[in-house]
């Protein structure tokens, strides 16, 4: 995996803990409002307006919420959201790269989703809606790229897990 479950992710979640929120926070809301843009002017988040959703990378130890205000996402460092979107580093980045479909990964409980559930069904039907092709270019190829590297470490860790099936007694 990218990400392995015991490396990587730790090693990155103890910088992550001691970087300042502000900063999390700033590049968050860049990134998501950039990604958004479009969803946003076309109405299609306004289910957030005054909603919190709330987003947990367990394996990161990184979870924000956010809310829609003035046509702007707003992300905060709460720990109350209506709705709880809960997953590892590498579903995520699959997820947002249209590589891995939510429904999946929520009945393989790699996708723990708590709380409202009409608006957790919203959130998981623009999941659904949203094409590459609609994302801004830099970032469609950036998040491709790490998908495919994402998918090959998961391939050659599966590899190995087979491998030492084959050799233990």
């Amino acid at each position: 995996m990218l990400f392995r479950s015991t490396g990587l992710p730790k090693l990155l979640a103890g910088p992550l803990g001691i970087l300042p929120f502000s900063c999390k926070k700033m590049f968050l809301r860049q990134l998501i409002n950039w990604q958004y843009q479009q969803l946003i002017a076309a109405g299609d988040v306004d289910f957030l307006q005054d909603r919190r959703l709330g987003i947990d990378i367990r394996d990161l130890r990184l979870q924000w919420v956010m809310t829609l205000q003035q046509g702007r996402i707003i992300i905060t460092d709460d720990t109350v959201a209506d709705v709880w979107f809960r997953a590892g580093i590498n579903d995520l980045i699959l997820l947002a790269a249209g590589r891995k479909d939510p429904d999946m990964l929520f009945f393989q409980r790699r996708l723990v989703v708590e709380g409202d559930t009409e608006l957790g069904l919203a959130v998981k039907n623009l999941m659904d809606a949203i094409e590459p092709e609609s994302m801004p270019v830099l970032l469609r190829n950036g998040l491709q790229h790490l998908a495919a590297f994402t998918e090959a470490g998961m391939t050659q860790d599966a590899s190995v897990i087979t491998v030492r099936e084959e050799n233990s007694c």
